[in-house]
């Protein structure tokens, strides 16, 4: 399940857009001070951040500023009544991915977290990961060089390989594979899964791809 980092002071907000956010399917660790967010970062994985600016303690610029310095690349989405745009020019070079302007709706806000999920690789300056000295990845275009050439994948082998690549050393829950590789529409089967799974092992090593028992699997390029 998607996790949601929520850092609001305002307690009818942060109760109302956490029930909201929960209902629409996420999970959601909310928050009330800049202190008591920079501990769940420390201690917490989170899918997206969604982050006040005037809170108590530290600020939400400086927590995502800081946040940022420490190599974290979770995409964040600023909630403010700040208008200026000195102000969008500080969340912007803060690292924010997006800014919501108080009063907003509802709908509008998952909106804006369901867009910036669809996105892929966050903060990353590499163009290539590289995965072994013969493989690598381009970031830019979502393809996989073998000895300098593509290789051609299967839409959901190459979907599920740049899953591995976004949360690398996470151990990533069957549940969240299976979303992420079928829509709503389709029909989720843990035998293709396993085929995809396979094929990809064939190509970048089996050792990169550990399943862990009755959790999900773990991608590791060490």
């Amino acid at each position: 399940m998607t996790k949601i980092l929520f850092l609001e002071d305002d307690t009818n907000l942060n109760e109302t857009v956490t029930e909201f956010l929960e209902d629409s399917g996420y999970r959601v660790d909310s928050v009330y001070d800049g202190e008591e967010a920079e501990e769940k970062l420390y201690e917490n994985s989170y899918d997206l951040l969604l982050l006040d600016v005037n809170v108590p303690g530290i600020n939400g610029f400086e927590l995502l500023k800081n946040s940022r310095e420490n190599n974290n690349k979770t995409p964040a989405i600023f909630l403010t009544s700040l208008n200026s745009m000195d102000d969008l020019s500080d969340g912007y070079e803060s690292g924010c991915d997006d800014y919501i302007r108080k009063p907003f709706e509802l709908k509008e806000l998952l909106l804006r977290v369901q867009t910036l999920l669809k996105r892929e690789f966050f903060h990353s300056k590499k163009e290539f990961i590289k995965i072994d000295e013969n493989i690598q990845y381009d970031t830019s275009n979502n393809a996989l060089h073998v000895d300098g050439k593509e290789v051609q994948l299967q839409n959901k082998e190459a979907i599920l390989l740049k899953l591995f690549l976004q949360r690398e050393d996470e151990v990533i829950s069957h549940e969240v594979i299976l979303s992420t590789l079928w829509g709503y529409d389709e029909v989720a089967s843990d035998s293709a899964l396993r085929t995809y799974i396979k094929k990809l092992r064939k190509i970048i090593g089996k050792q990169r791809i550990i399943s862990v028992k009755k959790l999900g699997y773990k991608f590791t390029l060490s």
